[in-house]
C-alpha cells in the first residue's frame, strides 16, 4: 500500500528541524500512531498536546515515517500517511481492534520482563517493575476461568545486589581495583580477593563479574549475586591488549581455563532436537546428539548434566562422570 501525501506548499518549503533524539521520536511515534490511525483527519496542534510537544516536532517526526528516502514514494507496508501542514490522517489495516492475549501468553510476557530485568541496569528497573505490576493485574482480573492448563512459573534465583553492580561498573570504567568479599558456590563462609574488574556480563539470567584476580594471578569469574561486599580502591590498573570478552562469552555462558578441557555429552532422542538447534549441529541417526563443550569448571558440569536427568550421559572426561556418580549417590542417601 503506498501512502499519499498532500502537503501544504508552506510545508514543502519548510526546512525540517533536526531531531534530537532519535529514541524519542520512536517513542512519540509508537504513542501516537495507534491513535491516529482511525482514517480521520486530525490536527497538527491537537496531535503534538498529547504528547507534550511542539506541532514542528510533531511534523518532522510524522514527516520522517511517511518520506522515506530508501524507499519509492516512502512505502511503508500496511500504513497510509496524508500529511500537511495543519492535518494528518492515517490508514493502517493493524489498528482496527485491541489486541487481545490469553492467560497464558500474559504469564509468558511477564515471565520475560522478569528475565530482563535481570539483565537490565539499575536505571531501568522502575519501568520494567511497572510493566511487570500492570501485567500481574491484568492476570489477575482474568481469574482462572480462561486458564486451559496449570500455569507455570520460573525463579531466575538470587539477584545482583544493585549498589554492587554500580560500584563495580565506576571502577571498571575508571580503571580501579576493587577488593571483594566473595562466597564461591560449595564455600560456607566468603573470602576476601583483589582483582581488576575487565567487564560485566550477562549469561543464563545472571550477572557475572570477569577480572584479573591478583591472589591467583589469573582471569577469573564472579557471579555478583554471590559477591558479599565490595570495596572500590585507589590503585589502578590497565586492561591488557590482547584481552577479549568473546574468549570468556560463548553460546550465551561464561567460559574461561587456561587449559580448557572438554566435557563431551549424549543427549537422548527426547531432548536432542532442542540441543541441535541450539548448538547449530545435525541429530545423528538414532536421534541423538552428542556435544562437545568447553570445561573449566566441573561442578558447572555436573549441574548441567543433571539438570536433563536421564536424557543427558557424560561421555568423557571420566572425572566428570564420577563426580555425576557422587552427586547422584549423595542425593539418594538424603532421600534415605
Amino acid at each position: 500500500m503506498t501512502p499519499r501525501r498532500a502537503p501544504a506548499r508552506g510545508a514543502r518549503k519548510r526546512r525540517a528541524p533536526a531531531v534530537r533524539d532519535a529514541a524519542d521520536q520512536l517513542r512519540r511515534l509508537l504513542h501516537l500512531i495507534p491513535r491516529l490511525a482511525d482514517g480521520k483527519p486530525h490536527a497538527i496542534a491537537t496531535v503534538a498536546r498529547r504528547v507534550h510537544a511542539d506541532p514542528e516536532t510533531i511534523l518532522t517526526d510524522l514527516h520522517s515515517l511517511s518520506v522515506r528516502f530508501d524507499e519509492p514514494g516512502g512505502f511503508v507496508p500496511g500504513l497510509t500517511v496524508a500529511l500537511d501542514a495543519r492535518y494528518v490522517e492515517v490508514h493502517s489495516k493493524y489498528f482496527g481492534r485491541p489486541m487481545r492475549l490469553t492467560v497464558h501468553e500474559l504469564c509468558a510476557l511477564e515471565l520475560g520482563l522478569a528475565m530482563l530485568a535481570a539483565e537490565r541496569t539499575p536505571d531501568e528497573q522502575h519501568a520494567i517493575d511497572g510493566a511487570r505490576r500492570r501485567l500481574r493485574g491484568a492476570i489477575t482480573r482474568l481469574g482462572d476461568r480462561e486458564l486451559a492448563a496449570p500455569a507455570r512459573a520460573a525463579d531466575l534465583g538470587a539477584e545482583a545486589d544493585p549498589a554492587w553492580l554500580a560500584a563495580l561498573r565506576r571502577a571498571r570504567r575508571d580503571k580501579r581495583k576493587v577488593r571483594l568479599d566473595y562466597r564461591s558456590a560449595d564455600a560456607s563462609a566468603s573470602h576476601r580477593r583483589t582483582v581488576c574488574p575487565y567487564g560485566l556480563v550477562v549469561a543464563r539470567g545472571a550477572w557475572y563479574l570477569v577480572a584479573y584476580c591478583d591472589d591467583r594471578l589469573a582471569i577469573r569469574i564472579f557471579r555478583v549475586d554471590r559477591i558479599e561486599e565490595v570495596r572500590v580502591l585507589s590503585e589502578r590498573f590497565t586492561i591488557p591488549d590482547g584481552f577479549s570478552m568473546d574468549n570468556v562469552v560463548r553460546h550465551g555462558a561464561v567460559f574461561h581455563a587456561e587449559e580448557p578441557d572438554a566435557l563431551v555429552v549424549r543427549y537422548s532422542p527426547r531432548v536432542a532436537r532442542w540441543i541441535a538447534e541450539r548448538h547449530g549441529v545435525s541429530l545423528d541417526a538414532d536421534g541423538s546428539v552428542t556435544i562437545e563443550h568447553p570445561l573449566a569448571d566441573a561442578q558447572w558440569a555436573v549441574r548441567h548434566v543433571l539438570q536433563y536427568g536421564p536424557d543427558a550421559e557424560v561421555l568423557s572426561p571420566a572425572p566428570v562422570r564420577e563426580a555425576v556418580r557422587t552427586r547422584l549417590r549423595d542425593m539418594l542417601a538424603d532421600l534415605a
